[in-house]
């Protein structure tokens, strides 16, 4: 692309996980609890229904979401979606590339968060070696038949391991944060959102302070660079001139191929923006 997309912004299509959930939240299943640390995240609901439970300086909520629902928060704020049947979302995130690079704490036990090693490893999906190619493998659940053929409905086994494996070790992520998202609610619940938010807080900057600079440098680059092209602008309009037009141009881009990835709430389509 020859300039970034408005405002400095990601986008992506999520599918929210229909896995039934370890406390029963959701009518079909919910996604992993989470914060960020630098970026706020905004919801366009497309289709289906839900909500969105949230911790954060004032306490706990939940949001229903329907299609057509805008919803959004900043940074800070612990998020969880909850699926009550074909939920989609249209996400939108600020400051594209921090997401990427791993502008996101999941609400794991607070040992887990204490522990650097610990959390990479419980955060982290696995990445499988492919079995011989062209062998038939059964498929082991519904989760891994999105990655088959629609032409041939064949499914080799590399593929279908590779899948459910992943599959499996996302949805073992999932219920570990909300483990801990259960007891932060009831700490903050119990006693006020000031001290079990604060530890949260300051657990999740020490596991991303080794990250900061590489998200400085993403962000120069692109956020503020478009900033201080606004800026400029600006400076040229009140001037009467608009240099700036004379470099007008489109850009277009396609979803990346292959299968939705797995996300921390759901199957996610994304754009290389």
């Amino acid at each position: 692309m020859t300039h970034p997309f408005p405002g400095g912004t990601s986008v992506s299509r999520l599918s929210v996980y229909d896995w039934p959930t370890t406390d029963g939240a959701g009518l079909v299943g919910g996604g992993t609890p989470h914060l960020h640390l630098a970026s706020d995240e905004g919801y366009v609901v497309l289709s289906g229904a839900g909500s969105v439970q949230t911790l954060g300086p004032d306490g706990y909520a939940e949001h229903p979401l329907i299609a057509g629902t805008l919803l959004w928060f900043q940074p800070g704020v612990v998020h969880r979606l909850v699926n009550d049947g074909d939920l989609e979302i249209l996400v939108v995130m600020s400051n594209a590339g921090l997401p990427e690079a791993g502008d996101a704490v999941m609400t794991f036990p607070a040992d887990v968060l204490a522990d650097a090693e610990r959390y990479a490893a419980a955060a982290t999906l696995p990445a499988l070696p492919a079995l011989p190619p062209g062998a038939i493998a059964t498929v082991a659940s519904s989760d891994a038949a999105t990655t088959g053929s629609a032409a041939t409905g064949t499914l080799t086994a590399d593929t279908v391991t590779a899948d459910t494996v992943t599959a499996d070790a996302a949805r073992a992520r999932r219920d570990l944060a909300v483990e801990g998202f259960t007891v932060l609610r009831e700490r903050v619940l119990a006693e006020g959102p000031d001290v079990p938010m604060g530890e949260l807080y300051n657990a999740a900057a020490r596991l991303v302070r080794h990250k900061v600079p590489g998200w400085q440098l993403t962000w120069d680059s692109t956020v503020r660079a478009s900033a201080d092209r606004t800026a400029g602008a600006l400076v040229a309009l009140a001037a009467g001139a608009a240099p700036h037009l004379c470099d007008a141009a489109t850009a277009s881009t396609q979803a990346r191929s292959g299968p939705p990835r797995y996300g921390m709430c759901g199957r996610l389509r994304t754009w290389a923006l």
